[in-house]
């Protein structure tokens, strides 16, 4: 796991960049890779790379990065792992290539000088990876199929520049950060930016399953390489149980045991839940050692609290059980380090304790832990999923009625839902019975008729921006144009190309590489995913039972107890994220913004609302107050937003 950044300038007329530019690049994501460094600079000084290595395969200097071929044909950077490069250094060996080191990286490059740009339909893994093919002069960008890695680009007076987090980027003089509008009113309708745009103007993320190709005038090319849908065996029987279910324990194991693949120490976040349970039960069957599990929680917040189901599994499989118990009286103090390493808005309190238990692993020593994100969404693992398909056949039984009629329901239902501590100025009742898009995602903050109440869309060149649901409604149709028109395939589908690669997997990555750990995820290995998106419905959400097919596939690897417990959210939500020193801290900074992007009315009713009755306005507070926070950092240079 590393981190890197770089130029590539195709116009004469720039003026050229140096070492030290490059060098500084570098030591902004130095915590992405604190044991090595180093930069390249083509002869003809067009092009230049930053690398910070966090080593994990070959320890050695031979693994040291840029790397080039023997023959200096081709340059990479690379951050992430190729678990199957073993497999692919032998074809390679057979076909010629020599090899100077153990790692994965030397295979990247030779897979590419071999087969040709599309050498990464081959690779299985995590990565993000720049190539600068000297002979054409041109720069290829990859990101990995589910979009576990992030890879970030801009085009600027002649140059493009790229790397692996933003705050690389903008240290390039050409770069100045301002907000991209668009972006602005995605975010607050996702709570986080959607692929490719970022929160930054003319910034943009490579799309998950994507690589970009730079010719030597500049321009810019890219191709989808792989995508979720489309892979279904026609001699697979995806409706006997049985065989689904030993399937999915096959491909599991082989998940588990490519990603133990390390020459360092390694671990797992075990919360006592199913998934990252399967981790440690898979793990241990495979390992001679114990298993070394972190786990975290909220000292007074006995609601998120699973040490005593952590403890449960960790005594149940004779691991090396770790525990950091932390206070909510210090997030206030963690903020300008969360902000800093986000690069733009994450609006998920779930940032918290993980930071803190990916500096429990790093403290103790590991430095690659495996997570359990990606099974709740491909397995339907969230009781909202169950809701939204219940929600979208209602709704296809109402259309017939006048939505004036229906309307008026709901307004009878608000008073009511208001007692409850319901949102009721927003929730999927409301979309039903107002004849509004039914599902636009498992984390919303503000869904389009509030946004507009709460955005200045005047500052935002409103008239100019799509509805944010034009974004799932592309990939529903898709969906359905491949042949998964099920309403849980449609939303598993848009869940995994959206929300899980640029809110869970961006939140994986920046957070535990804060700390300088490797996180690795069996459940989102491709061959895992590609399988899952063909499993029916009725084997995902049987009797109503959410994840049922993976957890009929891990019974008896697992106690029935772990399987059939009910599901709490890790350690941080927005609800009991939200103390009161948190609200003061972020009603100061709404009500006195330095820009005009708010209407402020609005903002002011909302916070006095929250705070008189309670209502769950948890998540439009995070957005908006993840939003000051970030733009005090990042747009107005404020270091400490506190």
């Amino acid at each position: 796991m590393c981190g890197f950044a770089g130029i590539f300038e195709y116009s004469p007329s720039v003026q050229g960049f140096d070492q030290d530019l490059l060098e500084r690049m570098g030591e902004s994501i130095r915590h992405r890779g604190p044991d090595d460094s180093g930069t390249y600079i083509s002869p003809d000084g067009r092009l230049g790379f930053s690398f910070r290595r966090l080593s994990i395969i070959d320890l050695s200097t031979a693994g040291h990065q840029p790397m080039g071929s023997e023959d200096g044909r081709a340059w990479l950077v690379f951050n992430g792992e190729i678990y199957n490069h073993l497999a692919l250094r032998r074809e390679l060996e057979a076909a010629g290539y020599r090899y100077r080191s153990h790692t994965d990286t030397e295979t990247i490059l030779y897979a590419y000088l071999h087969w040709g740009e599309r050498f990464v339909e081959r690779l299985h893994g995590m990565f993000a990876i720049a190539i600068w093919d000297v002979e054409k002069e041109t720069l290829l960008l990859y990101r990995d199929r589910i979009g576990i890695k992030p890879l970030y680009y801009a085009e600027k007076a002649g140059s493009w520049i790229f790397g692996s987090e933003i705050k690389a980027l903008l240290l390039h003089p050409a770069l100045h950060p301002a907000v991209g509008k668009e972006a602005l009113s995605h975010y607050f309708t996702y709570i986080h930016t959607p692929a490719p745009l970022t929160l930054y103007e003319g910034i943009f993320k490579l799309e998950a399953g994507c690589y970009a190709r730079i010719a030597r005038d500049g321009a810019l090319h890219i191709e989808e390489y792989w995508d979720a849908l489309g892979h279904r065996d026609d001699d697979f029987d995806y409706s006997d149980e049985a065989a689904v279910t030993a399937h999915i324990r096959d491909l599991f194991r082989d998940s588990v045991e490519k990603r133990m693949m390390s020459d360092v120490p390694f671990g797992v976040f075990l919360s006592g839940g199913i998934d990252s349970s399967a981790n440690v039960a898979f793990m241990s069957e495979l390992m001679t050692r114990p298993v070394d599990t972190f786990t975290v929680a909220i000292r007074g917040q006995e609601d998120t609290n699973e040490f005593q189901w952590a403890r449960r599994m960790a005594a149940h499989f004779h691991t090396n059980h770790h525990e950091v118990l932390i206070d909510d009286s210090g997030f206030l103090d963690l903020l300008p380090t969360i902000v800093h390493h986000q690069d733009e808005p994450l609006a998920d309190p779930v940032c918290f304790p993980l930071y803190h238990v990916s500096k429990l692993a790093r403290d103790n020593g590991t430095i690659v832990v495996q997570v359990g994100e990606g099974s709740d969404e491909q397995f339907a693992g969230y009781q909202s999923y169950h809701r939204a398909v219940r929600m979208m056949q209602l709704a296809r039984m109402l259309r017939p009625l006048p939505r004036t009629l229906t309307a008026g329901m709901y307004g009878l239902l608000r008073p009511l839902l208001a007692r409850k501590r319901v949102d009721y100025r927003q929730n999927i009742i409301r979309n039903v019975l107002e004849k509004q898009p039914v599902f636009w995602g498992n984390a919303i903050g503000f869904y389009e008729e509030e946004k507009r109440r709460a955005l200045n869309f005047g500052a935002l060149d409103g008239a100019a921006i799509p509805s944010s649901f034009s974004l799932a409604e592309r990939r529903f149709r898709r969906a359905s144009e491949e042949g998964y028109g099920d309403d849980l395939q449609k939303i598993i589908y848009w869940e995994i190309k959206h929300r899980l690669a640029e809110l869970l997997l961006m939140r994986v990555d920046k957070i535990t590489m804060a700390t300088s750990v490797e996180a690795r995820v069996p459940f989102l290995d491709h061959l895992m995913v590609e399988f899952s998106m063909n499993i029916p419905t009725a084997l995902k959400l049987k009797n109503g039972n959410p994840k049922y097919i993976l957890k009929q596939a891990l019974r008896g690897m697992l106690p029935d107890d772990i399987i059939d417990r009910k599901k709490i959210g890790f350690a941080g939500s927005g609800k009991n994220m939200m103390t009161p020193e948190i609200f003061r801290h972020a009603r100061s900074l709404l009500l006195s913004p330095r820009h005009d992007y708010y209407n402020l009315p609005y903002i002011r009713t909302l916070l006095d609302e929250y705070e008189r009755t309670k209502i769950n306005y948890t998540p439009q507070l995070w957005t908006l107050y993840n939003f000051e926070l970030w733009h005090r950092r990042w747009i107005e240079g404020d270091r400490d937003p506190t």
